[in-house]
């Protein structure tokens, strides 16, 4: 990918699109589940319906996968997995959301996609018509789709025309703040499988731009202007993060960045790319949570810190902390990397569902 784009011939996620190519299949029904391939305001959604007798009304989901804002599909083999055992186990109605991804559609588009689908999701008629209960859906994603849950819960808070209130949000190792890329997880992981630093920050900064001054910029962690220096009491580890997390990691406080390029490209300030930015007046409106984190994940903090600030806002958090685990081990349910964490994590994920939702 990296030679495809310095050669001018494809763009770098193009060509990291491959693997989303080989591990997306045909999503059809089975005996247990209706799949159906539909729209909700206009974006593509695999929509699982349980075959089993409902005996009253169904619990509802709405899921956003993973990939970087840039990559993924919601027909994707693992994810069409967990889709599937989650409608069929826990007699939930999942709508599965295909977004548009960047750089073809940066930020805002992917968060827009989403929003729109649940806002439509959670009118009255439309939960009546899955034979859904208005009191039990909730919102959930892995990785940027985590983020997007994140941002959709807080923003459905701020939405006059949406009476149905969630029930919960899930995040498993969710990417929450783009504000501090030099965090102790990024430190700690910075070459680990899966998510190095230096893929994230190139998540990140595609997510806004493929201009290569804001990638150096996030890289250097030289790209907050002083003028917005205030948001970093959001992302201040020193005092978010358990001792054990911390380490010998020492707190030296941000280096300021370009305003110039924070005005060109402002959507790494917006609370709706990066959530940790909300107040606590916002956060303690939030439905109880679950939030996944893995020892060796550059985005491990992210979720850790946002676990503490709910707490501290109020909000009823399970945390779960995988001190065994790499980012994105709920794909490897189905991925020959580490089936046994994979399965064991996933396990842990649909028992608080069924106890929750």
């Amino acid at each position: 990918s990296e030679v495809a784009d310095m050669l001018g011939l494809m763009h770098y996620m193009k060509g990291m699109r491959v693997i989303t190519i080989i591990e997306t299949g045909t999503v059809t029904s089975d005996e247990n589940v209706t799949v159906i391939d539909t729209k909700f305001s206009n974006v593509t959604v695999h929509l699982y319906l349980p075959q089993r007798a409902p005996g009253g009304l169904r619990r509802g989901m709405v899921y956003f996968h993973g990939g970087g804002w840039c990559l993924g599909d919601a027909g994707m083999k693992s994810y069409d997995h967990m889709s599937r055992r989650i409608s069929n186990e826990l007699n939930v109605v999942m709508v599965s959301v295909n977004y548009r991804l960047a750089p073809e559609h940066r930020f805002p588009v992917p968060f827009e996609d989403v929003y729109a689908v649940t806002k439509f999701f959670l009118q009255s008629r439309v939960l009546a018509q899955y034979g859904v209960d208005p009191e039990r859906v909730c919102v959930a994603g892995d990785s940027a789709g985590g983020n997007l849950a994140a941002a959709v819960a807080q923003q459905l808070l701020e939405d006059p025309e949406v009476k149905t209130k969630l029930k919960a949000q899930i995040l498993l190792y969710p990417a929450l703040q783009a504000l501090d890329l030099n965090l102790p997880s990024y430190r700690d992981n910075h070459n680990k499988p899966i998510l190095p630093k230096s893929l994230m920050v190139r998540f990140w900064s595609e997510y806004f731009t493929s201009d290569p001054s804001l990638r150096e910029a996030m890289a250097s962690n030289r790209h907050v202007p002083a003028e917005s220096g205030h948001l970093f009491q959001f992302v201040n580890w020193s005092r978010l993060l358990p001792e054990e997390m911390r380490k010998a990691h020492v707190y030296t406080g941000p280096t300021y960045g370009s305003a110039a390029l924070a005005r060109r490209y402002p959507g790494f300030l917006d609370p709706r790319a990066s959530p940790l930015l909300a107040g606590d007046a916002r956060l303690r409106r939030l439905p109880p949570t679950y939030i996944l984190t893995c020892e060796h994940d550059v985005l491990r903090d992210d979720g850790v810190m946002y676990a503490q600030r709910l707490r501290a806002a109020g909000v009823r958090v399970t945390h779960d902390h995988a001190r065994d685990a790499l980012h994105g081990a709920l794909m490897f349910i189905l991925w020959p990397l580490d089936l046994a964490t994979g399965h064991r994590l996933f396990n842990r994920y649909v028992e608080w569902l069924d106890e929750n939702l």
